[in-house]
């Protein structure tokens, strides 16, 4: 069986104008841009681990890899079928590939389909675990165990389905998405931001800052992004070729240009350029390109990646004056950042790189609106979902520790273990700011 070429054609891949035959080639390089995709999220698990405080390392970086467990397992099950199973309407996939127990010789592209369905169980990996960074310190395990299993299976699969499949309402507006401005970031940024307003802030904020325990770890996550982010754009191509090439240059180029940029509003805001600052950037232009990165020229890349830094350093910088408690800035990195990427790549996209993407610059001024439909479409189902998903867990499982848990430390609580056999106490970390 083969599959349609719909989404290869609009990746702009090697095979998308012809009948597809099964390619070695274009196998292998999935294989090892799966490989990448996978190794992001233990990379996400140390950046957002650094972040914490000591005495929530440990539960921090279990959200990451729960994420792995329920992701997977759930896309198994029902997930893929939801999101790009045959026989589908506009909104939700068929069920025919439940269980992906009957994808034997079938093709999608010119890769097998059981390849691209593991490919597609890793970006729903690392969006979950993405999502975990609004609520760490405060959020019962059991809660988010139940909670991500839902938010994959009704928020993420439909989502991906939306814009990805030949049969999705957005892949039919014409939307475009490389490998996940809407699906990936959008989704999780503002699902990070209703979780954060829905669990209520950790105790004493914003008066008692939660600084990072350890930036080494930070940085260290930061390279493990950075590095398995090239197999997560390049591969969304799903051929070794051209439009490969360029997603893997667009993405390295945007994370270099937000990483300066946002050390240069560090400097001109009369403080010094941090390492925290450096990682934060490099991950916010990692984020921006990734809706355009086979779509922009190398130049386009240069431009997103440094505006999509300002707008988020800004967020940052005045987080507490103008967003709830989203811990580690899901929304002001992978939201925001996901929405001015998305929108540029309305503006940016050149048909000289990919003739899938035509943009503004190159005489498409309604790709513009495409791209604002597929921001408003991504930001209600995942805001609006998130709020229902979470207060029916609440009916099932209580969401946030107790004042007594949180003060003694979610690692301690929740998991019975320390990250560290001298670790400081939970709350020796944060400092106290403002007035008495």
């Amino acid at each position: 069986m083969r599959r349609p070429l719909a989404l290869l054609a609009l990746l702009g891949g090697t095979a998308a104008a012809q009948t597809p035959t099964f390619s070695g080639s274009d196998t292998a390089f999935i294989l090892l841009c799966s490989a990448l995709v996978l190794l992001m999220t233990p990379g996400l698990a140390i950046f957002y681990g650094g972040l914490v405080r000591a005495g929530s390392v440990l539960n921090t970086m279990m959200m990451s890899f729960a994420a792995m467990g329920i992701a997977s397992v759930a896309w198994v099950a029902v997930g893929y079928t939801l999101a790009f199973g045959p026989g589908g309407n506009a909104l939700i996939g068929g069920l025919g590939h439940a269980g992906l127990g009957n994808m034997a010789g079938e093709l999608t592209g010119t890769i097998p389909t059981p390849l691209f369905a593991v490919f597609q169980i890793l970006f729903a990996v690392i969006t979950l675990a993405v999502v975990s960074g609004s609520v760490v310190e405060r959020m019962r395990f059991p809660a988010f165990v139940l909670f991500g299993t839902l938010w994959v299976l009704l928020i993420y699969a439909p989502l991906a389905h939306w814009v990805w499949s030949s049969d999705g309402w957005l892949f039919k507006l014409g939307l475009l998405d490389f490998a996940g401005g809407t699906v990936v970031e959008v989704a999780s940024g503002v699902s990070g931001l209703v979780a954060a307003l829905v669990l209520g802030p950790r105790l004493g904020f914003p008066r008692m800052v939660s600084v990072p325990h350890n930036v080494p770890l930070v940085l260290l996550g930061t390279g493990l992004l950075w590095f398995g982010w090239l197999g997560f754009n390049a591969g969304s191509a799903l051929s070794a070729g051209q439009t490969a090439a360029y997603a893997l240059l667009n993405t390295n180029t945007a994370a270099a240009a937000a990483l300066l940029v946002w050390l240069l509003w560090d400097q001109l805001r009369g403080g010094k350029p941090t390492a925290i600052g450096a990682a934060t950037g490099a991950v916010v232009g990692l984020v921006a390109i990734t809706p355009a990165c086979g779509f922009v020229t190398p130049g386009g890349a240069l431009l997103i990646g440094a505006v999509a830094s300002t707008v988020s350093w800004f967020l940052v910088a005045n987080k507490h004056r103008l967003l709830p408690d989203d811990a580690l800035d899901v929304f002001a990195c992978h939201g925001t950042a996901g929405i001015v990427g998305t929108l540029l790549t309305g503006v940016l996209a050149s048909p000289v790189i990919n003739p899938a993407g035509t943009g503004l610059l190159a005489g498409n001024p309604a790709q513009v609106g495409k791209q604002l439909i597929g921001v408003l479409a991504a930001a209600a189902l995942a805001g609006a979902g998130t709020f229902v998903l979470l207060k029916l867990t609440a009916l099932i499982t209580p969401l946030r520790l107790t004042q007594q848990q949180e003060v003694r430390g979610v690692d301690l609580s929740e998991h019975q273990e320390e990250g560290y056999q001298e670790a400081q106490s939970p709350l020796a970390a944060p400092v106290f700011v403002g007035n008495d």
